[in-house]
């Protein structure tokens, strides 16, 4: 029986989101400042975004960059945006919180769950900067999380993909394990060969330049071009794996 494969795409942007749509993607992982990591959207793009898109929408619950152990203010933070995001019908949330030790942050992980209910709740990359991985996931599906993103501990996933395989074997169907971090229309069918995995998180952006006609040569770093996700990369990505 042939495997029915899904595309995330990781959008910074409503047009980017609307970009994965117009592109054939399954949902989108919605953030901004993915430059950054990704941080959670203004609550102005959460709504917007919403109301364009038909695909599933599941929202970046991180209140800024850097690690994740989080103070208790941040945590009531991501609470909040959690409930807004409800209040706003998306369909999930993405989390990721860590202890000092390396080690998932299982109370909190659980309560963030417990407060999405019934969004969908995948955990993030913070993942990757764990202590140990098959520690780390069975304590992820004890917390209720749906889906785990990674890039099996390394900085891209076709690197990562022997320990991805790894953990989608240990999960045994109990979560999605999805591969993310340099996917791209390039390895995106050898990724899901050597993975298992059904489920593949991708930017797909394409380089924006500046409209600006006037820039200050003495500034760097600011007012320069940005990326947007193109909708025919992603539209490549989906035709791929509905081939497979």
């Amino acid at each position: 029986m042939k495997k029915s494969y899904q595309l995330e795409v990781c959008a910074n942007s409503i047009a980017s989101a609307l970009a994965a749509q117009e592109g054939g993607a399954d949902r989108v992982e919605f953030c901004q400042n993915l430059e950054m990591g990704g941080t959670t959207p203004s609550l102005g793009q959460i709504w917007l975004a919403r109301a364009g898109l038909s695909i599933g929408m599941h929202v970046l619950i991180r209140p800024r960059a850097g690690d994740f152990l989080y103070t208790d203010l941040e945590f009531e933070e991501m609470k909040a945006d959690i409930l807004f995001c409800k209040e706003a019908k998306c369909d999930g949330v993405v989390i990721g919180l860590l202890q000092a030790n390396g080690s998932v942050d299982a109370v909190r992980t659980a309560e963030l769950v417990a407060l999405a209910h019934p969004l969908h709740v995948t955990f993030h990359r913070a993942f990757d900067v764990c202590r140990e991985p098959f520690e780390a996931l069975e304590t992820i599906i004890a917390s209720g999380c749906a889906r785990l993103l990674t890039s099996g501990m390394k900085n891209t996933a076709w690197e990562g993909g022997r320990l991805i395989k790894t953990l989608v074997d240990q999960a045994g169907g109990r979560i999605e394990v999805m591969p993310g971090s340099g996917i791209n229309e390039h390895n995106i069918a050898d990724v899901a060969m050597a993975t298992g995995a059904t489920a593949f998180h991708s930017s797909a952006k394409v380089a924006i330049a500046s409209g600006m006609t006037y820039v200050n040569d003495a500034i760097v770093g600011m007012g320069e071009g940005g990326w947007v996700s193109s909708k025919e990369k992603i539209r490549q990505l989906a035709d791929i794996l509905q081939n497979l």
